[in-house]
């Protein structure tokens, strides 16, 4: 079986990567799909997302790596996957994800929605406090890929040296 794991990855963190890589291990097929939100001004251009989540997935077997507009449930059946995989950090994502997979349900009842719960020690990242502290020149390393740090850095004109410090 083949899963979609959509999301506006800006940026990856270490909690989408750890779900990637056990999605990778259930599913003969991922694809990792950056949703193209006309409504929201991301951080990263669509190209630079795209190339973080290859550039953190390159080890794992079996992930594609792809954008898509629309409906999560037009682009799960046009990659041919039966399952749209979305992450669970606290109590509060559940309220609305629900209601996101009872709709995408309505709309494709082929197509199952998968909730795993995200790891203990990754259960308070998302990728806006992740933009905040890199913001404030906090150390990202420990939350997001290497070369996403990086990324960071050069976004909010920080070099890799500097970051922790109070300037």
């Amino acid at each position: 079986m083949r899963a979609l794991y959509p999301g506006s990855f800006d940026p990856l963190t270490l909690g989408h990567l750890d779900l990637i890589e056990r999605a990778a291990r259930l599913f003969d097929g991922l694809v990792v799909a950056v949703l193209q939100n006309p409504s929201k001004t991301p951080a990263f251009s669509l190209e630079q997302r795209l190339e973080q989540i290859r550039r953190a997935t390159a080890h794992l077997g079996g992930v594609e790596v792809g954008s898509f507009d629309g409906l999560t449930v037009d682009f799960a059946r046009h990659y041919g996957a039966g399952v749209i995989l979305r992450g669970l950090r606290a109590l509060s994502d559940f309220e609305f994800e629900l209601q996101i997979a009872h709709t995408n349900h309505s709309l494709a009842p082929a197509v199952e929605t998968l909730f795993l719960a995200t790891a203990v020690q990754h259960s308070f990242l998302s990728s806006s406090v992740v933009k905040e502290v890199a913001r404030f020149g906090g150390d990202v390393g420990h939350l997001v890929p290497e070369g996403v740090a990086q990324d960071l850095a050069r976004l909010f004109n920080r070099s890799e040296s500097t970051r922790g410090s109070d300037g």
